[in-house]
């Protein structure tokens, strides 16, 4: 990979978005290079969490200038493939059966916001600054808004797709879209923090819990839903993970999967 770093260690991959010169933009490369890591980690039983980072000042700027400038040129057509891949992008890290955590040292803007939004935490530096600045542009979040609603919320999304104005970390946090401020500082041990709780959790149980939220939020409580609910338990229950948690609880002993 040209533009991400990988790293894996004691459970926790780090995938650093490494293009601190142009402030993390992303083109079709960075896209291509995600889609295909965090499809990789998805099967890895050496991975039980990833840490999506960045290198330099910004976390991401959204989409790269000269990327920019090439898609003035495209068709109709090439637009729509050009789109198709960074939805799949998304997609493919949303869908990550491992838990995801988006370890934000800086601003945040356009697209970047995307990247933020797919993951499931989201711990960021006090200082960073976030943006959906697309309606400045002319263009609008179209590609990101699945995500970045469920995120932040539609009340908030109708305030800030439509002004483009940058918002400050606390509000980020207000709003729901990041769940914990930090000091520059504390950041990392923040993170390492949270990793270490993934990483002490059942491997199955975590990948149903991931489930289970996508599959449940946002729909009303029908008897289909609590069908499915009913079921899920059922099923991790008899599991060979949830018969394990059990008995070391009651056993008072470290389950297999911490070594127990």
């Amino acid at each position: 990979m040209n533009y991400l770093q990988l790293t894996v260690q004691a459970g926790v991959a780090t995938l650093l978005l490494n293009r601190p010169d142009v402030r993390n933009a992303f083109n079709d490369e960075v896209i291509a290079e995600f889609t295909q890591a965090f499809g990789g980690l998805g099967g890895r039983d050496d991975v039980r969490c990833v840490v999506l980072a960045a290198a330099g000042q910004a976390f991401c700027a959204g989409a790269d200038l000269n990327w920019m400038r090439r898609m003035a040129d495209y068709s109709h057509a090439e637009n729509l493939a050009d789109a198709a891949q960074l939805a799949e992008m998304l997609r493919v890290i949303y869908e990550c059966p491992k838990p995801t955590i988006a370890r934000i040292q800086g601003d945040v803007y356009a697209g970047g916001m995307g990247l933020v939004a797919v993951c499931d935490m989201a711990v960021s530096v006090d200082t960073a600054n976030y943006c959906l600045s697309e309606v400045k542009l002319g263009l609008i979040p179209a590609t990101i808004s699945p995500y970045v609603i469920r995120a932040m919320g539609a009340r908030a999304a109708h305030r800030y797709f439509l002004t483009a104005e940058r918002f400050s970390a606390l509000e980020a946090q207000r709003i729901g879209f990041v769940h914990e401020l930090v000091s520059v500082d504390q950041l990392d041990a923040r993170v390492a923090e949270i990793a270490q709780a993934l990483v002490n959790a059942s491997p199955a149980a975590v990948k149903a819990c991931k489930q289970l939220v996508q599959d449940v939020a946002g729909r009303d409580i029908s008897a289909e839903l609590i069908a499915g609910t009913v079921q899920g338990i059922a099923d991790i229950r008899s599991s060979e993970q949830g018969r394990e948690g059990v008995q070391s609880f009651l056993q008072k002993r470290k389950p297999s999967w911490l070594g127990g």
